[in-house]
């Protein structure tokens, strides 16, 4: 599946609203949802929390909580609020 993720604020912004307000409650995404990643150093995987109000692209470091070795990790949030995870060495 391809997405927008040019930088397009405007779309962006249209996209997160309407994944939080389309249709009823039933069908409304949670502002904060887990997703698992396998840490390169030491092989455990690792739940975090995504906060989908920050944007369908998300970049940051964070430290494994079982080795501390710093990962970075790569947030893509599909426009169906599908998640998708990539981690990597710092």
């Amino acid at each position: 599946m391809q997405y927008n993720t040019d930088g397009d604020n405007t779309n962006e912004e249209w996209q997160l609203s309407h994944m939080r307000l389309h249709g009823n409650r039933a069908e409304m995404q949670p502002a904060e949802m887990d997703a698992h990643y396998i840490c390169d150093s030491c092989g455990e995987e690792i739940v975090v929390p995504v906060d989908v109000t920050e944007g369908l692209h998300q970049d940051y470091v964070e430290d494994c909580p079982v080795c501390c070795n710093p990962m970075v990790i790569h947030v893509d949030i599909a426009e169906d609020g599908q998640l998708f995870i990539k981690s990597e060495h710092e």
